[in-house]
């Protein structure tokens, strides 16, 4: 009974050793060392000031770490006019509680002004997630480079130094986040501000501590709103935009990364946008990253629409929003294009009477039953509605598309 007792207290002691080593490992965090802010800049605070706009949308394309850093001291980092100023009555005021979460692609970070760095907290991409507490900017979250948590423990202060305390909160984070956006604009970089969130969501997604509270929310990248790009002889030409409407789920796999593959080539910005942001699956497994809600896209900010067929697109067949999106290109004589069973959407859409089409042979009766003329055909173009048979003439249609966007 003795031997077994004692056998009892080393399992005990070795299961314990072996938790607390797996809490330590756990809670190891990866450090980054940010290079030195610049202090002096290109363009003068007018300027800054004049040329700052809400971007509504980014193009997507990572942030360097340069950029982040220079953007998280803007907001919080240690400056010569704090160091001065400080004085005995006012240190409690310099030392704020307040801080800056970062969330990029790879993971979420909190920045440490007193040496400038970032903790990395999270090691994955939250961003499509977040997106979905921030709607019905979720589009803009999804699509940032970098999306700034201005976030404070303000319950604390509240119960420790009464409401003035949490109102001080509020005007901290409103001036960071303006400092966040002019360094943005300094940098040509787009930016928007997001006070319209839920705080439960947002702080579950970034894993903040449970005391801290998000006040404000701030995303920055480049803008897709960007109509205009020079050319290596120094040319000026516009840039080609284009929206591609995907199933949340079941989409058809070769079409859809053969469209992205060739409008990634020719240079055309492009916007992938579904019923729901965040990571999209094909019939045959592939997944993507959906960065904005059809029903938040505008006809006017797109040079062509394309519907990527699958066994999903059922839930466009009757979706108003994608509906009333084809209707309106078709009237501005914008492209529009549909892939093998998606061509179906925009016969809904009453666009197609008239028109030759073609598209997966399960979709014929649909076609010529609203009168459209069926060719079968593995692509079709007529006009500026461009329709493929099948995922075996995806690089065709691609090539059709390209002709019709660039306008060869």
């Amino acid at each position: 009974m003795k031997r077994l007792t004692i056998l009892i207290i080393i399992l005990i002691s070795f299961t314990a050793l072996c938790l607390g080593q797996r809490r330590i490992r756990a809670v190891t965090q990866k450090i980054i060392q940010l290079t030195r802010p610049n202090t002096v800049g290109k363009m003068t605070f007018e300027e800054a000031l004049y040329k700052q706009e809400d971007a509504l949308m980014f193009t997507g394309q990572t942030l360097e770490r340069m950029l982040i850093g220079q953007l998280a001291w803007a907001a919080q980092g240690e400056r010569k006019s704090q160091t001065n100023l400080a004085t005995e009555s006012s240190i409690t005021e310099v030392v704020s509680p307040i801080q800056l979460h970062l969330a990029t692609q790879e993971g979420v970070f909190v920045y440490q002004p007193e040496d400038n760095s970032l903790e990395q907290t999270v090691y994955q991409d939250i961003r499509g997630a977040l997106a979905t507490a921030v709607a019905p900017m979720s589009d803009s979250v999804a699509s940032a480079g970098c999306t700034f948590i201005i976030a404070a423990p303000t319950r604390r202060l509240s119960a420790q130094r009464g409401n003035n305390s949490r109102k001080s909160m509020y005007l901290q984070a409103g001036h960071m986040a303006q400092n966040i956006r002019l360094q943005a604009t300094c940098l040509d970089l787009g930016s928007l501000t997001i006070s319209d969130f839920n705080t439960r969501n947002v702080n579950t997604t970034c894993r903040l501590p449970r005391n801290i509270e998000p006040l404000y929310i701030i995303c920055v990248g480049y803008p897709a709103s960007l109509s205009t790009q020079e050319t290596d002889n120094g040319q000026t030409t516009e840039l080609k935009r284009a929206a591609l409407i995907v199933p949340s789920a079941n989409f058809r796999d070769e079409e859809f990364f053969e469209t992205i593959k060739a409008l990634d080539a020719a240079g055309v910005q492009r916007v992938v946008a579904s019923t729901r942001t965040g990571i999209i699956r094909g019939m045959l497994g592939g997944s993507f990253e959906a960065n904005a809600l059809v029903n938040q896209l505008k006809v006017d900010d797109f040079d062509a629409l394309i519907f990527i067929g699958g066994t999903g697109v059922l839930e466009y067949v009757y979706n108003p929003a994608a509906l009333n999106l084809i209707r309106e290109a078709f009237d501005k004589r914008k492209i529009i294009a549909a892939t093998s069973t998606a061509p179906s959407i925009l016969a809904n859409a009453g666009i197609l009477k008239g028109v030759k089409v073609t598209s997966y042979i399960t979709e014929r009766e649909v076609l010529t039953q609203i009168g459209a003329v069926y060719t079968g055909t593995p692509v079709e173009q007529d006009m500026k509605i461009i329709t493929c048979s099948s995922p075996d003439a995806a690089i065709p249609f691609t090539r059709a598309l390209l002709d019709a966007i660039t306008g060869r």
